[in-house]
């Protein structure tokens, strides 16, 4: 297994605090909880319908920028401030992921001036490396 390594991704969000986009180990690409923000660091969108498309967008974005990309997803964890969007977040999650979906886990968090964060593993041994 090669070393670890960390990645700042041109055209994502900048981090909100001291770590990296992503990291990738081996065949593993490990990406960051992102939410509804631009690259400026502004939190996009009034409808959580918005926010849940802009998260997933920053995902698809930084596995982009890795040399991945969502279908290379295995394991998705999803954070909403209210269980209550469910139903539409399950919606606009299957614009972004195809068959086989990867695995999911969905839990309520307390979120501070947004609606959704997601975080992606994916295995992606065909990667283009940067």
């Amino acid at each position: 297994m090669t070393a670890k390594q960390g990645h700042i991704v041109e055209g994502a969000p900048p981090p909100a605090g001291p770590y990296n986009h992503a990291v990738t180990a081996g065949d593993f690409v490990y990406v960051a909880g992102q939410g509804p923000f631009d690259t400026a660091g502004n939190r996009v969108g009034d409808s959580f319908a918005e926010q849940a498309r802009q998260t997933f967008a920053n995902l698809q974005t930084i596995c982009e920028g890795v040399g991945a990309s969502l279908d290379d997803a295995v394991r998705v964890g999803v954070f909403l401030s209210d269980m209550g969007h469910f139903a539409e977040m399950n919606a606009i999650y299957q614009e972004f992921f195809a068959e086989p979906r990867p695995v999911r886990t969905t839990v309520p968090v307390d979120l501070v001036g947004f609606d959704i964060e997601v975080d992606v593993v994916l295995h992606a041994p065909d990667r283009r490396t940067s």
